[in-house]
């Protein structure tokens, strides 16, 4: 009797399978591997969970909270230079300061408030990292996000107004939705506006991602375990 295939015990075996899974994505759609960016999503994990994966190799992971990624990440970016912070949850306009000091990428740029508060601690601290909309394809009232029809007037007025770069689009498609009509949407909403990153899918799908564009994956417990 054939016994079931067990899971990989640890995070660096999980990191490997998920390497791989990208890679061959990647190459059923047609694309390179090194087209797509891992962003490990480390939120709620502390510094030495962290650590192994840094020393495997990858540079790029993301954290929901502010708060949480200044208790940890500074030590962090400072004994491994070339780490670049993803902000992928909510921003609130006065966390605006320290997001913009702390992270090389906020991708949930959702509203003028926060745009206006971007665009401000820019021009002070002289610090640009690379800012993504956050678009509720699903325009589930509970989730943060621009609706799609807002979306192409949202980024011209970050753009004509505030003087913000935008450079990527982000999307977390409903639950209980199928993902690719929302990968589909936000893959057109970025064509027409001359955006090229596309952050998108996560542990569930985001092999589906890939295939529909994404130029990065935010994929957390199917690395680091379950939270």
């Amino acid at each position: 009797m054939q016994q079931s295939k067990k899971p990989p015990a640890t995070t660096l075996d999980r990191l490997t399978l998920v390497r791989a899974r990208i890679a061959r994505a990647a190459r059923d759609a047609g694309r390179e591997p090194q087209d797509v960016t891992l962003v490990c999503v480390s939120k709620t994990f502390a510094a030495q969970d962290i650590a192994p994966v840094i020393g495997a190799g990858e540079r790029v992971f993301g954290e929901n909270r502010v708060q949480e990624a200044l208790e940890k990440w500074p030590p962090l970016k400072a004994d491994n230079p070339g780490l670049e912070l993803h902000l992928i949850g909510p921003l609130q306009s006065n966390k605006a300061h320290d997001a913009v000091l702390l992270f090389d990428v906020i991708e949930t740029v959702d509203r003028e408030k926060i745009a206006k508060a971007l665009a401000s601690e820019i021009q002070k601290t002289s610090r640009h990292p690379k800012l993504y909309v956050q678009v509720n394809t699903g325009a589930e009232p509970q989730k943060a996000g621009v609706l799609p029809q807002e979306a192409d007037a949202f980024i011209a007025n970050c753009r004509k107004n505030f003087d913000l770069e935008i450079s990527g689009l982000m999307c977390i498609p409903p639950l209980d939705d199928q993902a690719s009509p929302h990968f589909a949407f936000l893959n057109q909403i970025a064509a027409r506006n001359g955006i090229l990153a596309l952050s998108m899918g996560m542990s569930a799908d985001f092999e589906l991602a890939i295939e529909l564009g994404a130029t990065h994956v935010r994929i957390g417990s199917s690395i680091f375990g379950e939270r």
